[in-house]
């Protein structure tokens, strides 16, 4: 168990976190981190030592050249790291990592440990996962939460998914089991455009973590990325009959299962963020 001492005080703070591999699909929950470390100056905090639960020959260290002929190992492992993002009364603290190989209940009791020491109280976990949802419609954001009134509060779709998870979902599980309020938020990518990056779904998240924290997430390029990605599959698309065929399948699929219940609370939510978006650039002004 690491030793949290010389750390700074928090405020209230909320962990966000979320892992790579099976739980990334197109690496959209791992971008959102990188994109708030980026745009938040998060400043590194605790890193688990990763001798405990990785296997090196499967998740193998990176060998990075610095200064001339000078090599550097970076070890693959989970980090935190502390963000105080303005506009908002509550640290955030940012964790990333590689989804381990090897003792989870250990590694879930070890980080449970460490919110406990910083003062979490709640936890948004981070994944997205392959589905045969069209890429020119929103992506589908679905989870779960250990607070039905927090995943009222944000209209999230609740999943009644059964069958193997990974460690979003065990780590979820764990924080409920501590008395933490955990919620996860699950983002849908298209299996036929699997590659990473996919910024879409990773603006799709950002989205609901705005909801989470009721202020406005910085997006940087990411509106743009999301736009040269779709028009970049839409050409892709309609280079092959039988992918352009299948996606006009899907987008019927997809609008006949969505036309009954035309969402008045999906629209009250975006024009929510809408408002604390417009607000927010006024007082900037």
């Amino acid at each position: 168990m690491i030793e949290l001492e010389g750390l700074p005080e928090l405020v209230d703070p909320v962990l966000i976190a979320a892992f790579e591999g099976w739980n990334d699909a197109g690496e959209a929950s791992s971008g959102v981190i990188a994109h708030l470390e980026n745009e938040w100056k998060a400043e590194p905090l605790i890193a688990l030592d990763p001798e405990d639960y990785y296997d090196f020959q499967v998740t193998r260290p990176i060998v990075e050249m610095g200064d001339g002929l000078t090599r550097s190992i970076v070890w693959p492992t989970t980090r935190l790291s502390l963000a105080r993002p303005p506009g908002l009364e509550r640290d955030v603290v940012l964790l990333r990592g590689i989804e381990p190989n090897m003792r989870w209940r250990g590694f879930c009791d070890e980080l449970v440990g460490i919110a406990h020491e910083l003062g979490v109280e709640l936890t948004v976990m981070l994944g997205a996962l392959l589905n045969d949802s069209p890429h020119t419609r929103p992506v589908p954001i679905v989870g779960s939460a250990t607070d039905d009134g927090l995943a009222r509060s944000i209209n999230l779709e609740l999943t009644r998914y059964e069958g193997p998870t990974g460690i979003v979902g065990v780590l979820q599980h764990a924080f409920g089991a501590a008395g933490l309020r955990a919620i996860s938020l699950w983002a849908s990518v298209p299996h036929y455009v699997a590659q990473p990056p996919n910024p879409k779904a990773t603006l799709a998240l950002l989205r609901r973590v705005e909801d989470v924290l009721e202020i406005p997430v910085p997006l940087g390029d990411l509106v743009e990325e999301s736009r040269a990605w779709e028009n970049g599959v839409d050409e892709l698309a309609s280079q092959d009959s039988e992918v352009a065929e299948y996606v006009k399948e899907l987008e019927e699929r997809k609008d006949a299962a969505e036309l009954p219940e035309a969402s008045g609370d999906a629209i009250a939510a975006e024009f929510e963020r809408y408002l604390r978006r417009r607000d927010t650039d006024t007082g900037d002004q």
